[in-house]
């Protein structure tokens, strides 16, 4: 059976960018049946969004600045081969434009969080969902670095889900992460 990374090389760049949509639109499909199942009403999503710009900036923005350290002292320290992807966050950010990057940023930070925090952390608990959020990064599971740091960012956000009760500051903190972590690849080219 061939590995991901070999599977990921076989993908032009559009295929690739095509399957990531395919993933998130899947993403946001099962937060939909899910909520059905578990919710008494679909409304309740919108319930656990609010506008306070003090969670947003603070419990968001910060927590994925914080996060974005973090990271980087990470892959300061290890050597290349322990934060190996297989290439999959290169081919999908090297050669992209900054709006590009922002919107992917933007999908993958909305469908992750409303699924793993705004239906299962909010059905299951925190411990659930952040082990579950950790798991569906596939990639990382024979990477003990890059999966114990995808778990602690994982258990991080949701302890902030925790805190504020407020989807819009994960979904920053998420975003943050994903639009540096991204653009910091695209520079890198």
């Amino acid at each position: 059976m061939p590995k991901q990374s070999e599977l990921i090389k076989q993908l032009s760049d559009k295929e690739l960018l095509k399957q990531l949509i395919y993933t998130q639109l899947f993403l946001v499909g099962t937060g939909i049946v899910l909520s059905i199942l578990f919710f008494d009403r679909m409304g309740i999503w919108l319930e656990l969004f609010e506008a306070d710009m003090h969670d947003i900036l603070y419990y968001g923005l910060l927590t994925g600045i914080i996060i974005v350290i973090a990271d980087l002292l990470l892959m300061y320290i290890f050597p290349k081969k322990y934060y190996d992807d297989g290439g999959v966050n290169d081919r999908i950010f090297k050669n992209r434009s900054v709006p590009g990057i922002f919107c992917i940023a933007l999908a993958v930070a909305i469908s992750e969080e409303l699924l793993f925090r705004g239906v299962i952390q909010t059905s299951f608990g925190y411990i659930a969902a952040s082990c579950l959020f950790a798991l569906i990064h596939v990639r990382y599971l024979r990477k003990p670095v890059l999966f114990i740091s995808v778990l602690l960012v994982s258990f991080y956000i949701g302890y902030i889900f925790v805190i504020t009760e407020n989807l819009a500051a994960v979904i920053m903190a998420h975003f943050t992460v994903d639009l540096v972590l991204g653009l910091i690849i695209r520079l890198q080219k």
